[in-house]
């Protein structure tokens, strides 16, 4: 009963597409999510968008607060006392600590857009690559213990079986 159930859910040599997880890539390369709609994991896609959306956000928040230290500080160089942390930062110095800050972080955010889009092709290639994976019983790893002859002969392990 379980050997024919499960031969229903393989599926057969001739229906396995090789190119699937290239086309899964690229449709993730092209349109993030794609590859995950194109492997029906549905599931993923908030993921891919929350990650990627975190990141970008960030790096647009970090570039506007880096512009805003950044100009404030050049306005006081050039004379002008009406920028927006007149009141709140003294020092020049520290509106350069902030605009380095913020630099800095939107770098960071780059590289977590770059990585998580490289992550969401990585993802789709993979499991479309799983998906076509044959696992069906004529390969079962089993623990055993064996009891020798001798009462100090006693081992304990596991066999590795393939039927073919």
């Amino acid at each position: 009963l379980t050997s024919g159930f499960s031969q229903e859910l393989k599926p057969k040599f001739d229906e396995l597409d090789p190119l699937s997880p290239s086309k899964a890539a690229f449709y993730s390369a092209v349109f993030p999510g794609a590859g995950q709609i194109f492997n029906k994991k549905y599931w993923k896609i908030p993921i891919v968008y929350t990650a990627n959306g975190t990141s970008i956000y960030s790096y647009d928040f970090n570039q506007k607060k880096y512009w805003s230290y950044r100009n404030a500080y050049k306005s006081r160089k050039a004379g002008n006392s009406d920028d927006e942390y007149q009141n709140l930062i003294l020092d020049d110095n520290r509106l350069l600590d902030g605009a380095k800050f913020h630099k800095k972080n939107r770098d960071l955010s780059m590289v977590f857009i770059v990585g998580f889009y490289i992550l969401n092709i990585l993802d789709a290639n993979i499991d479309s690559h799983l998906k076509q994976y044959n696992v069906n019983e004529t390969l079962t790893l089993r623990p055993y213990i064996e009891n020798g002859s001798s009462t100090k002969s006693n081992s304990i392990g596991f066999s590795l079986n393939l039927s073919f």
